[in-house]
């Protein structure tokens, strides 16, 4: 099996349980980790059986910026799921979210959610 990593893409996005974080946005910063059934890519060094991280970035985009989420966790698990039902040969995917604009009466760098979705 392989694994993948992007780290740190940023988008703009509107999530968040309040109405201001639905209505204003901010930015998210997201990690996915995805790996594969098998090392078919490491024989046949061809893109179907491998990781195309341009796709992932445009599906991960796609999900964050069109559509809103009220729960860290579901924007995250959306992510793995859709990620999934795209590529058949994914064993797992690992989607991490962070917000660093949260209602908290403290100092914080940010929140942080993480899911991980297996192939069934």
């Amino acid at each position: 099996m392989a694994k993948v990593r992007i780290v740190n893409m940023m988008f703009y996005g509107f999530h968040g349980i309040y109405e201001y974080e639905r209505e204003q946005g901010q930015k998210f910063f997201i990690d996915v980790e995805v790996e594969t059934k098998d090392d078919t890519v490491a024989d046949s060094d061809e893109l179907k059986d491998g990781v195309d991280t341009a796709a992932i970035y445009d599906l991960v985009k796609d999900v964050v910026e069109n559509k809103r989420y009220n729960m860290l966790e579901a924007l995250s698990a959306h992510i793995g799921d859709k990620l999934l039902a795209k590529y058949p040969h994914f064993k797992s995917v690992k989607a991490r979210i962070r917000k660093p604009s949260v209602p908290i009466s403290g100092p914080i760098d940010y929140v942080e959610a993480e899911a991980v979705r297996y192939q069934k």
